[in-house]
């Protein structure tokens, strides 16, 4: 990042940070990619409210980035097992804000599991979380009763632009991978599933490139809606494996189980736009299966009489790229901190919640102010 783009971003969130600074300040937890451009977003947090820990993301750090935040903030290892054992998960934040009022800032539901336990057995009062990914509100809607509120920014209108360009992004690298191995897109049927905001705008960017594209979505709405814009929509998941080239898992789920993989076309590619462990089943593939470098970030998988290839290894095939979506990305970063002045001014009802209609105006005004050159 250029200098004078980081005093741009720096001044953005500043702005951002007077804007939404709580009249009483909690203590938080952010989990965040740390990414080049993110020790921006990290300090505005660190405004808002007492930054106890940064819990990167374990596949999507930037180490010059990781070691700008750690010179002002402590920086610890995250995995799904430091939250899915609620024993442990208390352990952890006892050790880093006993006693306060704290809000987590989650990306991907890591909390999830976790979150009565929290609630009940903190020594502190834990206000809430902020979620930022479709993946992660489904792990907290699935929950059904909550024990304190959920703020989702997954859903905000302000993370349309955001949720467009990762799917450009995601078939950029796919692409960028496939000609690494001296392959192409074309000619190469490719199978999306997930109709969700990702999918959609990975299925639009295939289909521009003359790539022939189906999808699939357990929702039979989302079927419905990617038909009426022209796709091919399989009336069998099980049936589509057989005959894809390409399988772009865009479910923020678990897209293919172990008994999946066996079922793929012989030479097909798999990516994915979330890690590893969410959209696949790979612990679950059958015995007999090795895998080999086909590439850089390209592995096969082969047993007798069958091979697949699997992208940076299951995980979110843009970050090899860095991800980027230039200063849309703001936009939802605002809306997280806005989350934090929510849940700190307390009166939530224990169930999910969106920032409110004039906090994203305020903060659309304040990004036009500084991202819309002309």
């Amino acid at each position: 990042m250029e200098t004078s783009e980081r005093a741009r971003l720096d001044a953005y969130f500043a702005r951002v940070a007077k804007e939404f600074t709580p009249a009483t300040v909690p203590s938080a937890l952010l989990v965040t990619h740390l990414l080049a451009e993110r020790p921006a977003f990290v300090n505005a947090v660190g405004k808002v409210a007492n930054l106890r820990a940064v819990l990167p993301k374990p596949r999507s750090v930037h180490p010059p980035a990781r070691r700008e935040v750690e010179q002002t903030y402590p920086v610890d290892e995250l995995s799904r097992g430091l939250f899915a054992d609620p024993d442990t998960a208390l352990a952890y934040l006892e050790t880093r804000a006993a006693g306060e009022p704290v809000v987590l800032l989650d990306v991907g539901g890591y909390f999830a599991p976790s979150l009565d336990a929290l609630c009940e057995r903190f020594s502190g009062k834990l206000l809430g979380v902020v979620e930022d990914t479709e993946n992660g509100h489904k792990r907290y809607a699935e929950r059904g009763k909550l024990p304190c509120p959920v703020v989702s920014v997954a859903r905000s209108p302000l993370k349309d632009p955001e949720d467009f360009l990762v799917g450009q992004s995601v078939v950029f690298s796919t692409e960028a991978l496939l000609r690494g191995r001296g392959d192409i897109l074309h000619g190469r049927p490719a199978l999306v599933l997930g109709f969700g905001k990702l999918g959609s705008s990975i299925a639009r960017l295939l289909h521009a490139k003359g790539v022939h594209v189906t999808v699939y979505d357990v929702d039979p709405v989302r079927r419905a809606q990617a038909l009426s814009q022209g796709f091919s929509v399989a009336r069998d998941r099980d049936g589509a494996l057989h005959s894809a080239g390409l399988l772009l898992c865009a479910t923020g789920s678990l897209s293919l189980r172990g008994e999946d993989f066996p079922e793929l076309k012989n030479g097909a590619y798999v990516a994915t736009v979330t890690s590893s462990e969410d959209e696949l089943e790979l612990a679950g593939l059958p015995d007999g299966y090795s895998k080999s470098s086909a590439g850089e970030h390209v592995t096969r998988y082969s047993t007798t009489g069958h091979y697949f290839y699997l992208l940076n290894g299951g995980n979110a095939v843009n970050f090899l790229h860095g991800a980027s979506v230039g200063p849309f990305i703001f936009l939802v970063q605002a809306e997280i901190i806005a989350g934090v002045r929510v849940l700190a001014r307390g009166g939530l009802e224990a169930t999910l919640h969106e920032i409110p209609a004039i906090d994203r105006s305020t903060i659309a005004a304040l990004w036009l102010h500084y991202y819309n050159n002309r």
